[in-house]
């Protein structure tokens, strides 16, 4: 019953920007954490930012400095503004919600995936 649906990946050079933007929708309760995952061909997916309802952050090594990830509660939207891309940011980029559905239970949500292309 739930929905989320990335937008803004893309092909880019080295050193430019993008910015990915997910929206959740359907039967949603309440929203925990909310972040985003990356994977790569032949690669585990693996966490690159995710934010918690009240505000607290984790990002990657590798993207420290460069990627910053926002949120707007009321909209259940998350976004990830990526700054200095380099070729091994390229991945297919997942968007991820932790959803209260019912009193009873809370369940991961995942969207589609955005390919994000660098080229050097």
């Amino acid at each position: 019953q739930v929905q989320l649906v990335e937008s803004g990946g893309g092909l880019v050079q080295a050193g430019e920007s993008l910015r990915l933007s997910c929206a959740a929708s359907g039967r949603i309760l309440r929203v925990n954490a909310m972040g985003w995952y990356r994977q790569a061909p032949g690669k585990q997916r693996e966490l690159v930012a995710h934010m918690t309802s009240g505000g607290a952050t984790n990002y990657a090594d590798s993207v420290k400095g460069r990627f910053t990830i926002s949120r707007d509660n009321a909209k259940n939207t998350v976004n990830l503004q990526m700054n200095s891309l380099e070729p091994e940011d390229t991945a297919v980029y997942y968007c991820n919600a932790d959803i209260v559905t019912t009193l009873l239970q809370w369940t991961s949500y995942w969207g589609q995936g955005t390919q994000v292309t660098v080229s050097s």
